[in-house]
């Protein structure tokens, strides 16, 4: 086999061609995935580049039902998505029987790109400037995706043989929506002896990342002209009196758990709507929250036990609430995740780092939930984030990701 730098070098123009023309196919979700996805296209050019390549593709469409049973079984799963024309894409090089597998995992769905004015480049006619590819998905994630891919080819255009084990790509829909994709693979039976998530990690490798639970908190109240304000009861009162509760709980979070990797457990209230005018009590008032929680240290029934238990105390306390108990309802949640720095697939990706970029790896957590939790907690299986991109890049205008970057994925992958 020929040397993997040099081969690299040799066909770089043709790996980045091939992220270009995956970034120009427009693969953005719906409302979230909730009203849909446009990845049909995207995956179907996904299928078309695994046959060339040899691959054992598989088209596994999304099934409700399938969600529905990761929900109930595992607690995670977003009901209700429309799934019209979305399918998992799932490929295997076959390798060694006798090896170790191989999976590296991304989404191919991107978020929209509604702001197209506000763009330096058209979002879906990918552009190269000063080292950079400009355009939808660059960094989250079609950067790591069509990296894992090229990792392979790299290796075929190496002259390797045999691979020494099976590589399989997933290329899942549904993520920018909670995740349903991965979900959907692992409900199928996908799984791996290890698994790369390809998310952007700004070359650092993430081994965790936060839970997260969203909460909608409802009141009631009774309105009347404010000028009579004793004849009615602010929902709006009652609600911050719940808030300020919450408050403190968090505070005992901060002073109870520490993680290396992670920042402490924080809870966090970005929306809040209540009444109809200055000049009138507030009838009604709801706020809505979420909770960032540490892996292995908390869990998602501790989070919501703790949260509906301030919630009950001061309910309790106060009359009104505790004849007009407030609402709480969940509206998305997904677990945390940790992986062992001492396990010896990790140790696999370090000396691969080692050995492409010639200095040891940066090891880091994420305060940003992504499919690494799913291939961990559910399916099992020792997983590690690595891919081109940073956060920062994430979902904002004039989104891209590094050439350099890029490339560098192919290599250590490979």
């Amino acid at each position: 086999m020929r040397d993997l730098k040099e081969v690299l070098a040799e066909n770089r123009d043709k790996y980045i061609e091939q992220l270009k023309n995956l970034v120009a196919i427009d693969t953005h979700d719906l409302g979230h995935g909730i009203d849909g996805g446009l990845e049909k296209e995207g995956q179907d050019y996904m299928i078309r580049l695994f046959e060339e390549m040899g691959a054992e593709t598989t088209v596994d469409p999304m099934k409700e039902e399938d969600i529905v049973r990761c929900k109930e079984l595992y607690q995670e799963g977003n009901l209700g998505h429309n799934q019209t024309d979305r399918y998992n894409v799932y490929a295997r090089f076959k390798g060694n029987d006798a090896g170790r597998s191989l999976m590296f995992n991304s989404h191919i769905d991107v978020m929209p790109a509604d702001e197209i004015e506000e763009w330096t480049s058209h979002p879906f006619k990918p552009e190269i400037r000063d080292g950079k590819m400009y355009g939808r998905g660059t960094a989250d994630m079609k950067g790591g995706l069509m990296a894992s891919v090229m990792a392979v080819q790299l290796l075929k255009d190496a002259g390797l043989e045999k691979l020494p084990g099976d590589v399989m790509i997933t290329s899942v829909c549904d993520e920018e929506g909670g995740g349903n994709g991965s979900m959907q693979a692992i409900m199928s039976g996908q799984k791996a002896d290890g698994v790369v998530v390809c998310e952007g990690t700004s070359d650092e490798l993430i081994l965790a990342h936060m839970g997260f639970v969203f909460f909608k908190v409802e009141f009631e109240g009774k309105a009347c002209h404010s000028g009579g304000k004793r004849n009615g009861v602010s929902a709006i009162e009652k609600a911050v009196k719940v808030m300020q509760a919450l408050n403190e709980k968090e505070h005992e979070w901060l002073l109870t758990y520490k993680h290396p990797l992670l920042p402490a457990p924080n809870l966090n209230v970005g929306v809040i709507s209540g009444g109809t005018a200055g000049s009138t009590v507030a009838g009604e008032c709801s706020f809505s929250a979420c909770v960032h929680y540490l892996p292995i240290q908390m869990s998602y029934d501790q989070v919501v036990a703790e949260f509906e238990d301030v919630v009950r105390r001061v309910s309790l306390s106060d009359p009104w609430l505790e004849a007009h108990p407030p609402k709480v309802t969940i509206y998305q949640a997904g677990g945390g995740f940790e992986m062992e720095e001492e396990h010896p697939f990790v140790d696999s990706f370090k000396k691969a780092y080692q050995a492409a970029k010639g200095k040891a790896v940066k090891v880091v957590g994420s305060p940003a939930g992504c499919d690494s939790r799913l291939w961990r907690n559910i399916a099992g299986c020792p997983t590690i984030q690595f891919g081109p991109g940073n956060l920062a890049q994430c979902h904002g205008i004039d989104e891209w990701v590094s050439i350099d970057a890029y490339l560098e994925s192919i290599l250590i992958y490979a």
